[in-house]
């Protein structure tokens, strides 16, 4: 098979196609003919090294049709999406035209939508869904700050708690992202400066819950700006993995404000959160209907993919890109 190996650790160059032997699926895995995949932030972090070894092919999610399922559960030619399940990480990812996946990490779908477009939902969609409907608990009507909004995961965040209801305050570190963020339904934008704690306090805005995508750069000040007794819930690095130093629970955490955390590389799938709790259906539906704007940004070839990585990790994009596998 044609696949997208790290030949060492470093920029987007060091992504060449080479040719591997076919996989194998073990016992409750699922083997899937890849037909499109999205691009994530934690396939770069994979490609440079800092997340430590990582498999040779990245690659964290997929849209494609079952090649074979050792336990019969799903049929071959059957319509899918895959997320995570060590993909890229622990075992070969899915920058390849076939891909092993552990069966619990896979979920038939029965959307018209094209395989690019199916391609730009799993990840983000059931990342964003479980941090805000399982961490944070959000209730229509709610206040949310969507911190690092622009970001693919940020916009997913957005979009679903718009369409549940809530009012959203979306961040932005450039003035001129403000009407994108606009048009996906955001009541405010705030310019990320750092001190939103002060931003808020001065506007009296009350915010009920913080969707953090920027990460310990901005804890503390995440925690300060959300409402007592309100909820933080942290799910990426966008400003750096620089852990948060000294740390101090009785001056930095306030009393009665919840903090989480949700790292989907490593739960997604698992028995404590099994993907099936994702409503991944009833998002593409309304994707479809266009209820959702999740359709991808840009979509690349495969023999475009050190292109792609350099367009991602310019932030050129805004907005979720994929790459299809003929």
């Amino acid at each position: 098979m044609k696949a997208i190996a790290i030949s060492a650790y470093g920029g987007p160059e060091v992504l060449r196609i080479t040719d591997l032997p076919d996989p194998v699926p073990a016992p409750g895995d699922v083997l899937i003919r890849v037909k499109a995949f999205g691009l994530n932030h934690a396939e770069a972090y994979m490609r440079t090294g800092a997340w430590g070894e990582v498999a040779a092919v990245p690659g964290i999610e997929c849209a494609g049709v079952v090649e074979a399922d050792p336990t019969g559960r799903l049929p071959a030619g059957t319509k899918v999406v895959a997320i995570l399940g060590g993909m890229g990480r622990t075992r070969n990812g899915s920058y390849a035209e076939l891909v092993t996946v552990p069966a619990s990490n896979v979920t038939p779908v029965r959307s018209s939508l094209g395989w690019a477009e199916l391609a730009a939902v799993p990840e983000v969609y059931a990342t964003a869904w479980s941090g805000l409907f399982g961490n944070l608990d959000l209730r229509p009507g709610e206040q949310v700050l969507v911190r690092g909004a622009t970001s693919s995961l940020g916009q997913a965040a957005v979009n679903l708690a718009v369409d549940h209801g809530a009012t959203v305050l979306a961040t932005t570190r450039n003035p001129a992202h403000a009407p994108l963020l606009k048009e996906l339904g955001a009541e405010e934008v705030l310019i990320d400066d750092g001190d939103l704690a002060a931003q808020v306090s001065t506007r009296k805005i009350t915010v009920d819950a913080v969707f953090d995508v920027v990460g310990n750069s901005v804890l503390r000040d995440s925690l300060a700006t959300v409402r007592p007794r309100g909820r933080v819930c942290q799910l990426g690095f966008l400003g750096g993995f620089e852990p948060v130093r000294d740390f101090d629970p009785i001056a930095d955490l306030p009393t009665g404000v919840q903090l989480s955390f949700f790292g989907s590389a490593f739960v997604l799938g698992s028995p404590e959160f099994p993907l099936a709790d994702v409503p991944l259906d009833a998002i593409y539906a309304k994707v479809e209907s266009g209820a959702i704007p999740a359709r991808p940004v840009r979509v690349f070839r495969f023999d475009e993919i050190v292109e792609a990585h350099r367009v991602m990790e310019a932030g050129e994009a805004l907005g979720k890109m994929t790459v299809t596998v003929d």
